[in-house]
This record gives C-alpha cells, sequence and structure tokens, in this order.
C-alpha cells in the first residue's frame, strides 16, 4: 500500500498542478479561436423588451441602438418559408392555438398588441410591427450584423433552408447554429461546417465534467461559443415552468457548479465567447461580467447600451 502512494500522489500532484497551470494558460496547448466577430452586446430576440419579439422593428430598433449581434429563433411554414418566432406553436404569441408547421405564411396571425416579456415577468412590449419576419429579410437588411440562429426542432428541411439562405447572403461566419440539443447541433454542423456553432446542452454538461476532473485544458473544443442563463434571474424575473427548477436550493447548487468566473475566464483565452442571458436590469448585467461573460444577451438593447457606455472597461 505505501509503495502504491508512494508513486501515484505525486502522479496526481503532478497532474493537478499541469490542470491548473494550463488552465490559466491554454494557449499552450490549444490555438485561439478567430471568429469573425466579438459581441459584448446581444440583442434576445431582437430586443423584446422594447419592441414586439423577432419582428424587423424590434431587429431594426436594436441595430439603432448598437447592438453587436441579433439573437433568434426559426420555424418552418408549411409553404416552406423559414420563419423568425421562438415558439412553433402561436398561442402564446398571438393567442391562436395554431403551429406554423400547419400554416401557409400568408395565413399567419398577427402577433398580440401587447406581448408579455418572457424574462421579465409582469412587463410586456408592444409596437407598430406585429408581422413575423422572415429569416432572409434580415439576412437582407442587415448584411454584416452577427446573428445567433436556434434551430429547436430537428427538421432536415429547416436546417437545409437555413443553411441555404447564410451561404446566398454570404454569411457563414457570422451566423452561429444555437441549439440546446446535440442530435439538431449534429445535423446543422454536418449542413454547413463553415459556420460557427454553440454548446448544446449536453456538450455544457461534459464541459462541467472536464472542467471539475481537471481534464479541460488538455482537450480540443469545436465550439466557439457558450450561450447560458445567468442563473441569478430564474424566479425572480423569470418563473420556469419545470418545478424542479423552482426549488431554491436546487437553484442555488446549480448557480455554484455553473457560475465559475475561473471557467468562463478559460473559455475566453481560448476565443470562446461565452454569453449569458437574458440581462434586463443593471445589477443583472453587471452581474454577468463580474462572473466572467465576455457578452451580455438582454431584451432591452437600448439598457444595455446604456449600461456598456457607463462602463467603459466592459465597452
Amino acid at each position: 500500500m505505501s509503495s502504491f502512494l508512494y508513486f501515484i500522489l505525486p502522479a496526481l500532484g503532478g497532474y493537478t498542478l499541469a490542470s491548473v497551470y494550463l488552465l490559466k494558460n491554454p494557449q499552450i496547448l490549444h490555438r485561439r479561436k478567430r471568429t469573425a466577430f466579438y459581441c459584448k452586446h446581444i440583442s434576445h430576440r431582437g430586443g423584446s423588451g422594447e419592441r414586439i419579439e423577432s419582428t424587423m422593428e424590434a431587429f431594426t430598433n436594436a441595430v439603432e441602438q448598437g447592438t453587436q449581434m441579433l439573437e433568434l429563433d426559426c420555424h418552418l411554414t408549411q409553404d416552406g418559408h423559414v420563419v423568425v418566432s421562438h415558439d412553433e406553436n402561436l398561442l402564446r404569441q398571438t393567442g391562436h392555438d395554431v403551429t406554423i408547421s400547419s400554416l401557409k405564411l400568408q395565413d399567419l396571425p398577427l402577433y398580440k398588441e401587447r406581448l408579455e416579456v418572457t424574462f421579465y415577468a409582469g412587463r410586456y412590449s408592444s409596437g407598430a410591427d406585429r408581422k413575423f419576419a422572415l429569416l432572409e429579410d434580415v439576412f437582407r437588411k442587415f448584411p454584416e450584423m452577427p446573428v445567433s440562429v436556434e434551430i429547436k426542432e430537428n427538421n432536415k428541411q429547416l436546417i437545409e433552408k437555413v443553411s441555404e439562405l447564410v451561404r446566398r447572403y454570404n454569411r457563414d461566419e457570422i451566423t452561429v447554429w444555437a441549439s440546446v440539443s446535440s442530435s439538431i447541433m449534429k445535423e446543422c454542423c454536418k449542413m454547413n461546417a463553415s459556420m460557427p456553432y454553440s454548446f448544446s446542452v449536453n456538450r455544457g454538461a461534459l464541459l462541467l465534467l472536464l472542467f471539475y476532473s481537471g481534464l479541460l485544458p488538455f482537450v480540443p473544443l469545436g465550439e466557439s461559443l457558450l450561450q447560458f442563463y445567468l442563473l441569478r434571474l430564474i424566479n425572480r424575473m423569470y418563473i420556469p415552468e419545470e418545478g424542479i427548477l423552482r426549488n431554491r436550493l436546487v437553484m442555488s447548487l446549480l448557480e455554484k457548479v455553473t457560475m465559475r468566473k475561473s471557467l468562463f475566464k478559460h473559455l475566453a483565452a481560448r476565443g470562446i465567447q461565452v454569453h449569458l442571458f437574458v440581462c434586463n436590469t443593471d445589477e443583472d448585467i453587471k452581474a454577468a461580467f463580474e462572473v466572467g461573460a465576455t457578452g451580455v444577451m438582454s431584451d432591452y438593447p437600448a439598457l444595455l447600451s446604456s449600461y456598456l457606455s457607463r462602463n467603459r472597461s466592459q465597452d
């Protein structure tokens, strides 16, 4: 036993020291990623607190307020148009219990006149534009604006059409694949491998496992972005449907496990951008940057621009 410890303890000690050193100096093993964009200011659903979410009016307002990236979700209509919408079922957004995939583009209902801001309970937005936007219209109007496109369903036709639009408008380097599903992300990357992509939920869990085991500094990562909740706002600004996420003890544990500045600094040093969402107050924006976010996603682009202008060290 003593001879075993004689060999194993120095090995563990050497491994730990190497892991800690490389966590702080990842450039020794990994070439820093060079994306065509670097974004501190990201507008969630185009800034759904200031205009009706995911409309052209919202995207236009966000760009006018100085956003550096638009975040959006896409679905496919019955007649094959790529529509920008967070939900596939339109009950929340329009009051009509219908799905985008069951309707032709011309038959899509209008958004409600007032729409509750998902990540600011009790707050509502409104605007003159209540029409669903086409992804192509976003690409056409904002040709140089980075866009994060989340794919929520494993629909090969949708993924193919999004990729076709990205290539048609020559924006492979500034359009990001995003999905919580690893299987969907795999299909997205297979369809267009030249686009940068973000961590899925499973890959995020693996990232944490690698971090806590000390293996992360030794493992190559293909992702260019980590987009994740700022967990302190759950049950305060956003009330989740899942009962387990309403448990304060569970959320406190999740926050302690995931909101690790050393992890975020390591990713940033490797050129992987860390975007925390959805931050709709100065306090949450400040908390996101203090924990190591390289960028913040907000429903209020004017608020985020104001914060950054008052805090130039984060601008």
